[in-house]
């Protein structure tokens, strides 16, 4: 079959789980003889806005819009026709039997009707909420709540505080850039993708001042938006597809039928995590967390647990937190907080680091505050036999059962935190259950195998019609 997977963002310079499901996938499906194809997005303020570049990433050829997020209307932020048109040209030429989306975000709604048009096959798989928040798909309120139900008079107070797009000074800089690329040659290259991707940090998450305004037009931005998705995007998609059954759930309250979404579990790469040996546990109990330094991951919280543990408890135990650097004025709060409680703040590991630092990792902490889908970090530590300590919410809890795979607390509670953290470090020994409890996710290959069933499924379905 010819494959076209399409994502929002691909390694190597993301390798968030959304980018590395996919580029996991494209890898599989070429072990399994199959041509494929990715289109993606990238931010470049060195390149011309919305043109398509070429490359090729571990064996695969990757056609990457470049999309600075010069928008006029929030409506461009899910309406995108040059992102459209970009990816009908690709899809024009290239001709693919079957489309597997991975998300739409710094594309367009318009590429599912191009994909639909085309008749090629249509999958979707839904890695967060984004068809129904567009603040990020995490349905956590800019004050910090999580959404349990959708209100589109708070979503919109909420998104108007929301920078979704580059401001007319920074499209101004973009464009002197990339004109002296164009007529002198010079590429300012990391400097300028290191300044973009500080742009899009920025573009995508800092709160300001609400605006009454930006409220009101958020309101009737919004329900074009849902109006767009229900009767666009869901009659071009054959079938969706959700990593954990709590978002099948919410996607099914939304609306979305039975029928057309159907649970399939994330899978492991358990050669890499699941066969190297653990390190045993010495007098110093090694607690850790990975992931992305932001709110919506909650390192905050852990930290604050971590300093309400009593000195003595802390004095048997280590904190290590791994991550990507944050909004400038977050990560000034996370140093600060790290140093008063005497934990330890590292950048992101390397992929080929992560199985090693489960190995050695007594207790991973997971401490998210949004609602969370198959987080790969909780996945790989079931494959490590990695005791887990989960915030009792969506994803999380699904994945780790209490007292077999680790640990709950109550979602954003510092308090509640630090008290099974303590109890975790007065008395490590039950954690020992934890090393050979439950059985081991799917494997890639399993995963991998079920998706092209759905693929033939889908196109079987489709010839039949």
């Amino acid at each position: 079959m010819r494959l076209l997977l399409v994502s929002h963002r691909y390694p190597p310079d993301h390798s968030a789980g959304t980018e590395l499901y996919t580029a996991q996938l494209a890898a599989g499906l070429v072990r399994r003889g199959h041509e494929v194809r990715v289109f993606t997005a990238e931010k470049d303020i060195s390149a011309p806005d919305l043109c398509v570049r070429e490359r090729e990433h571990e064996g695969v050829r990757v056609f990457e819009l470049v999309n600075n997020l010069h928008y006029d209307d929030p409506r461009q932020s899910w309406e995108l026709p040059g992102a459209a048109n970009a990816f009908a040209c690709v899809v024009d030429e290239w001709k693919p039997d079957l489309i597997h989306f991975q998300h739409l975000l710094h594309l367009s709604v318009g590429c599912a009707e191009v994909a639909r048009k085309s008749g090629a096959g249509v999958v979707m798989t839904l890695h967060d909420y984004w068809l129904q928040c567009a603040r990020f798909g995490q349905r956590v309120h800019v004050e910090g709540t999580v959404c349990h139900e959708i209100d589109r008079a708070r979503c919109a107070q909420c998104l108007s505080h929301f920078k979704y797009a580059q401001t007319p000074t920074e499209q101004r800089l973009a464009g002197w850039i990339s004109g002296l690329k164009r007529k002198t040659g010079i590429d300012l290259g990391p400097a300028a993708r290191g300044a973009g991707r500080a742009l899009s940090r920025k573009a995508d998450g800092d709160a300001a001042d609400p605006d009454p305004r930006a409220e009101a037009l958020w309101t009737e931005r919004l329900a074009e938006r849902e109006h767009d998705f229900r009767t666009r995007l869901l009659p071009s998609v054959d079938r969706f597809l959700s990593p954990s059954a709590f978002l099948r759930e919410r996607f099914v309250e939304w609306g979305m039928s039975p029928d057309h979404i159907e649970h399939l579990p994330t899978g492991v790469d358990l050669d890499a995590f699941g066969r190297l040996p653990r390190e045993p546990r010495g007098a110093e109990v090694r607690v850790a967390f990975l992931g992305s330094m932001i709110p919506a991951k909650g390192p905050d919280v852990l930290l604050e647990a971590w300093g309400r543990l009593t000195p003595e408890q802390r004095s048997r135990a280590r904190l290590d937190l791994f991550g990507p650097a944050a909004q400038p004025e977050y990560g000034k709060r996370l140093e600060a907080l790290a140093r008063a409680c005497g934990a330890h703040l590292h950048g992101p590991l390397r992929r080929d680091a992560v199985a090693a630092q489960l190995a050695r990792t007594d207790l991973l902490v997971v401490p998210s505050v949004w609602f969370e889908n198959a987080p790969l970090v909780i996945l790989e530590a079931l494959a490590a036999r990695t005791p887990l300590l989960v915030s009792h919410l969506g994803g999380m809890a699904e994945l780790v059962h209490a007292g077999e795979h680790g640990l709950h607390f109550a979602p954003g509670d510092a308090l509640d935190l630090a008290r099974v953290l303590g109890e975790a470090i007065d008395d490590p020994s039950h954690l020992d259950a934890f090393y050979r409890a439950g059985e081991f996710p799917p494997t890639l290959d399993e995963m991998h195998d079920a998706v092209l069933a759905v693929y033939e499924r889908v196109l079987g379905e489709r010839a039949a019609r």
